[in-house]
């Protein structure tokens, strides 16, 4: 440990906050997978790891550097916000066939496991493990309501209703 350390991270605390991003990050990677989803288990890890890496480097250069009071370990969150922001825009497509845009569940998904990875690198457990619980709550159980109400609302077009088709 540096003498005059501000943040009291140990190396084992460091190896178990990695250890942890990769496998938070993996478990969405593999429900991702499963899905056939362009952004899947390697994608989702490196986000969620480099993520977790970029906030433990923040955290550290607070340590080494402990007279430099411009150092503020929260910029980097930031920074990481836009960053996935950008690489998120990358996978959102909009198909000209079919007029609709696809690919913002995983651009979503990839920022929520950059937060992940950021929470943990700042030593939040709870907070990423609940986050990445919420996760599979939304594929899981809230995907399953998605699916209900499209079938309903295609049945109300099917059955001529004509307040959605005046909307029009």
């Amino acid at each position: 440990m540096l003498e005059g350390a501000v943040t009291h991270i140990t190396e084992t605390d460091i190896v178990l906050r990695i250890i942890l991003a990769t496998v938070l990050s993996s478990i969405v990677g593999i429900e991702r997978e499963f899905h056939h989803k362009p952004a899947g288990l390697r994608t989702n890890v490196m986000v969620g790891l480099g993520s977790c890496l970029f906030t433990l480097v923040s955290i550290r250069a607070a340590d080494i550097f402990p007279d430099l009071k411009a150092i503020d370990p929260t910029r980097i969150a930031a920074q990481i916000v836009t960053g996935i922001g950008f690489l998120g825009a990358g996978t959102i497509l909009f198909e000209k066939d079919r007029s609709s845009v696809i690919g913002l569940t995983t651009a979503a998904t990839l920022w929520v496991v950059a937060a992940v990875g950021t929470a943990i690198g700042m030593g939040l457990y709870v907070e990423a493990i609940v986050g990445t619980l919420m996760v599979f709550f939304t594929f899981l159980v809230l995907s399953k309501v998605v699916n209900e109400v499209r079938k309903r609302s295609h049945g109300h077009l099917e059955h001529g209703d004509t307040a959605m088709e005046e909307s029009k």
